[in-house]
């Protein structure tokens, strides 16, 4: 049995592409826990609070639009927006403009579940954020943003 080097991070020995996956997932894994500690705490997960902040900072946003925003196909926000109503934190009301769709506002429970901010993936990332460069930021948003359209092809090709 071949035993393993006891490695430092910088040093891996992984190259660029394997290090930088492990570091997508411990940040995915991270997030899930986050999200799931959410839950527990203050009764939505990460992602429900996202779509939350999303609704409080443009009422009567579409469900479409939301969609849009979040770059995700809209039967993924579906459940998100049952779970959120269900919940008591948002309500649809019909478009004026456009009868098939619906708008959505926060609730006085979304209001509050929009203002809270401890203990949330949000509040992690802004911390984290504090200190980074413009120039920073920037460049990590360019690369994840082109590993997500790398993703997108991927799956588009396989249908």
């Amino acid at each position: 049995m071949v035993k393993a080097k006891a490695r430092s991070k910088e040093d891996d020995g992984l190259g660029p592409v394997l290090d930088f996956m492990r570091l997508l997932w411990s940040v995915d894994h991270r997030l899930q826990s986050t999200s799931k500690r959410m839950e527990a705490r203050l009764g939505v997960t990460g992602p429900q609070r996202l779509v939350v902040r999303i609704v409080g900072r443009y009422p009567g946003i579409s469900a479409g639009e939301i969609a849009e925003v979040l770059q995700i196909h809209p039967s993924t926000l579906t459940g998100i927006l049952r779970r959120l109503q269900a919940r008591g934190a948002l309500v649809r009301a019909p478009d004026p403009d456009d009868a098939r769709r619906a708008l959505l506002r926060l609730t006085q429970v979304g209001e509050q579940i929009d203002a809270q901010t401890e203990g949330t993936v949000e509040a992690a990332v802004t911390r984290a954020l504090r200190d980074a460069s413009h120039e920073h930021v920037a460049s990590t948003r360019a690369v994840l943003g082109a590993i997500a359209a790398e993703l997108d092809r991927d799956l588009e090709g396989s249908r």
